[in-house]
């Protein structure tokens, strides 16, 4: 089957979604008043900094467990990888192993020591046996530069969903609906705080989780809950036979695409450990035992979404051909919308538009708790980090650091919703790849060096930091992500030197050599005196804030 024109599908989901088109926006308004109204009586009770930053430290570790999971599971999972494994099979579900396997690294490694060790950000730890400036001006940028990216991610996704169920074609259109999402996103954070945009992410992952299961049955009910016969039509109606259930289709057509296929693995698996946005959700418990106890909950509910990402990915196949989809959107983001249309009777029927509804307002929260998560990470971190013990040298009042913190949000917003409108075509797995092999190349390596080798010093921190950050983000504006392909940011230009779309195989090992090679060449002494205290502290919780 030849694929349609794209202005033809569009138009077409468009007709499919415009006779119920008051259902669909009733759904929308229904979720942003509901959360819109959960953040003003959190903002409410937001009066002091660790109220902003941490939610007073007051939730459950089950809470917190839906909280991550609710920042975790983003628009990448649910659109994007279903959107991958629509189009490319096997090699799209590595994606759902990569996100999953890489919560075992954040909960072994990471979870409990940081809570331990720090307060409000990633430079609490950093700057508590080295020299504070240094490094939390560069944990400040790192954080900042890796939530815009994930960002990214969020408004381009976005921008699809919105416009194919409101009919939008033009590019103007989708633009003003990333402008939108970063408007509502500015509003969550300023308001709310961590407390309001913990209860965002909680009431969004029992939404997410529940339509998922909804879609999930569906798909199987429609193939007798018989999964060889769910992948059989997959693999024959994707065109590819049985390739499209092996490994090779996006990821073995040539030794470059070997090596991306490696990147991209050490890049989902070490990421998660060193995402911003994660790291702080360590803090709004009450102790170690109950940031330990989030994370095994977190991995329990994650672990189910994404086994149903996979029959999400192959149902959306094996319902529709490739080249709807892709006429839909070329990166496969609107894969998982489209299945729940087909599932529901197709266009023409209630049921289809009803199904279409739920699940993009579902994806809609999703993104819209998401963003509020890394804007408040990264302004975080701002305030925090660089503005309170590095601008005012420490003598900020919680006021000024609060004041510091919105506007830093504002700021953030406006970055994201211009970056976003650029990469609107791009999938968004894709691209939260990118911000995971940015996390691994500049915090993680930081982090571990801090809590677990005495001999690292301020120099090798900066180092690690500035280095896995260049490195990474140098990469990939000269990567096919951003030129020289048809499915790039900038289709028409040319600078793709870099051959490999994800730079973790070379920017991870980077960050981790010169974060040791800085701490080896440094003159400075390490302070064994702290590191023993640090060691206690991350190991035991004696003293922890």
């Amino acid at each position: 089957m030849s694929p349609a024109h794209p202005a033809v599908i569009e138009l077409a989901a468009a007709s499919d979604a415009s006779e119920h088109r008051t259902l669909i926006i009733s759904l929308f308004a229904a979720f942003v008043v509901a959360t819109l109204f959960i953040t003003v009586w959190a903002g409410r009770q937001t009066k002091s900094a660790a109220d902003f930053y941490a939610g007073g430290r007051q939730f459950t570790g089950f809470q917190n467990g839906l909280a991550i999971s609710g920042d975790y599971m983003s628009a990448a999972s649910f659109l994007g990888i279903a959107g991958a494994i629509a189009l490319f099979g096997y090699d799209g579900f590595l994606y759902s192993i990569g996100f999953l396997v890489a919560w075992l690294v954040a909960l072994l490694l990471v979870a409990e020591p940081l809570r331990n060790s720090g307060r409000y950000t990633m430079g609490d730890v950093l700057a508590y046996r080295m020299r504070q400036r240094p490094v939390r001006t560069a944990a400040g940028t790192s954080t900042i530069v890796v939530s815009i990216f994930y960002l990214l991610a969020q408004m381009a996704g976005a921008g699809v969903l919105v416009s194919l169920l409101l009919g939008i074609t033009s590019d103007a259109g989708k633009i003003l609906i990333v402008a939108l999402v970063g408007v509502l996103m500015i509003v969550y954070v300023t308001i709310g705080g961590m407390k309001g945009t913990t209860w965002v992410q909680m009431v969004k992952a029992v939404l997410l989780i529940t339509g998922t299961i909804l879609i999930t049955f569906l798909i199987l009910l429609k193939f007798n809950f018989n999964v060889s016969d769910l992948l059989g039509t997959a693999a024959s109606n994707s065109g590819k036979g049985s390739a499209f259930l092996e490994p090779g289709l996006k990821y073995g057509a040539s030794g470059t695409s070997k090596l991306d296929f490696i990147s991209l693995g050490i890049a989902l698996v070490l990421g998660t450990a060193g995402l911003p946005h994660i790291l702080i959700r360590f803090y709004t418990v009450p102790t170690a035992k109950a940031a330990r106890k989030s994370v095994n909950w977190a991995i329990g509910i994650i672990g189910a979404f994404y086994l149903m990402t996979i029959v999400l990915g192959f149902g959306a196949a094996a319902l529709l051909k490739p080249g709807e989809i892709i006429a839909s959107n070329k990166a496969g983001n609107t894969a998982a919308p489209l299945a729940a249309l087909e599932i529901g009777g197709g266009g023409d029927s209630t049921g289809g538009a009803i199904l279409l509804a739920v699940i993009s307002a579902v994806a809609f929260a999703t993104i819209l708790a998401v963003v509020a998560g890394l804007t408040l990470a990264s302004s975080s971190s701002f305030a925090h980090d660089i503005y309170a013990n590095v601008i005012k040298k420490g003598k900020a009042t919680e006021k000024q650091e609060m004041k510091a913190a919105r506007w830093s949000t504002v700021f953030i917003g406006i970055v994201s919703i211009a970056l976003g409108a650029l990469a609107r075509d791009l999938n968004v797995a894709g691209l939260v790849a990118l911000a995971f092999a940015v996390a691994a190349s500049a915090n993680l390596p930081t982090i571990l060096y801090s809590l677990f080798w005495k001999r690292f010093t301020t120099q090798g921190a900066l180092w690690s930091i500035y280095g896995g950050l260049i490195a990474a983000v140098g990469l990939v504006l000269f990567s096919p992500v951003v030129s020289g392909k048809p499915s790039s940011m900038f289709p028409d230009a040319n600078f793709d030197f870099f051959p490999l779309e994800n730079p973790g195989l070379i920017s991870i090992p980077l960050g981790f050599l010169l974060g040791w090679l800085g701490s080896l060449l440094s003159k400075e002494e390490p302070d064994k005196g702290k590191y023993a205290e640090l060691e206690v502290k991350s190991l035991t919780g004696v003293g922890a804030h």
